[in-house]
């Protein structure tokens, strides 16, 4: 199974419902059972449990990257939400007993959603007892996808967990004010008192932060920020041949570097992908993914300015399609603590003492 990323009416469905889901009550359940009834979510599983190893297999990488660029081309806030499912399929392959991998695989062929919370609320973090009961307290915030998502893996300090997520009275959309990425759904969850079993713990203490799964799996949501930008790019040349502005030299100038922008983000994340996904791959490996993210950023910023200078106020107007892609891009493109993931590049390119095409 590939994605049909230029004709699909999977695809062109999502983008006609992304202008009414812009808002914080925005509903994109029907994107979510779209996705399931086109096999997009299940097509996350391996393939031996029913599915085309996207982003949980080597041979699914490719598609993987497609289909979240893809997504991204049609509406940011689902391709965030499809990541995380994405992400949270790997992680319960990775490590999951097999009892909970079978029940969960069978819940994603079911169609239910799957998610990553990993930000705790600075004020209560998830945690477990020192006791030994298996009863959380604490809270995540940012959490996307409340009341679509139905099971998340969340962090415990250091332990994996996936435990359900469907319960309304523990969430709090309120919580999310960004002025982007508003149909995430995103908030705070709630999790005290509520007991687990022992079978919802994911592989070993400090497993989540195992390389090239964790940073190298930055290349996934770099994907879906390349994809809204290829979006702008295409929405800005479709206004400018509108207005008859598009062989202005000006406005070609800014094609040009828009273009390629894109293309030299595609290229650095094709490599990441291939390399952190691909069987056997080093823990350095990851270092790739983050350089990636970081030429992405730029590439993706490099093409917001170019809309914003190129359309004038046009780029702007309140409820417009560009004016709502370029701002969940540039909210997108906050994730998350490019700083430190810089540092860590940079880190492991010292330590190797190599060229970045020898990582």
């Amino acid at each position: 199974m590939s994605p049909d990323p230029e004709a699909s009416p999977l695809l062109r469905a999502i983008a006609e419902r992304a202008g009414a889901a812009d808002h914080r009550e925005g509903d994109v359940a029907a994107d979510v059972a779209a996705l399931h009834q086109s096999g997009w979510l299940a097509a996350c599983l391996p393939q031996a449990a029913g599915g085309s190893g996207w982003g949980s297999e080597p041979d699914g990488t490719l598609a993987a990257f497609d289909a979240l660029r893809a997504l991204g081309r049609s509406n940011l806030s689902v391709a965030r939400l499809y990541e995380g499912h994405m992400n949270a399929v790997k992680l319960v392959s990775l490590y999951a007993a097999d009892d909970l991998r079978e029940e969960s695989f069978a819940a994603v062929r079911a169609g239910a959603l799957f998610g990553v919370w990993g930000a705790d609320d600075p004020a209560c973090p998830l945690t477990l007892p020192d006791n030994g009961a298996l009863v959380l307290s604490g809270a995540k915030r940012f959490a996307s996808g409340l009341g679509v998502v139905r099971h998340v893996v969340v962090t415990a300090k250091d332990q994996l967990l996936l435990v359900p997520a469907d319960d309304g009275a523990r969430a709090d959309p309120s919580a999310w004010t960004m002025a982007g990425m508003r149909a995430t759904r995103s908030g705070r969850y709630d999790f005290t008192g509520l007991a687990i079993p022992p079978r919802a713990m994911l592989g070993s203490a400090g497993d989540y932060y195992r390389e090239p799964f964790f940073e190298g799996g930055v290349w996934r949501y770099c994907a879906a920020h390349l994809g809204g930008a290829e979006a702008l790019h295409a929405a800005m040349c479709e206004t400018l041949a509108g207005l008859g502005r598009i062989h202005d030299p000006h406005q070609q100038d800014r094609i040009a570097a828009s273009a390629i922008a894109l293309e030299t983000a595609r290229l650095w994340l094709l490599r990441a992908a291939t390399e952190v996904e691909a069987k056997g791959a080093q823990p350095h490996k990851a270092a790739l993914s983050l350089f990636a993210r970081e030429v992405t950023e730029n590439s993706c910023r490099t093409v917001i300015g170019a809309v914003e200078r190129a359309l004038g106020m046009a780029a702007h107007v309140e409820g417009s399609a560009i004016e709502r892609m370029r701002r969940d891009l540039a909210l997108f493109l906050c994730q998350a603590a490019p700083d430190a993931k810089r540092a860590r590049a940079v880190g492991t390119l010292l330590e190797a003492g190599v060229r970045i095409e020898q990582l």
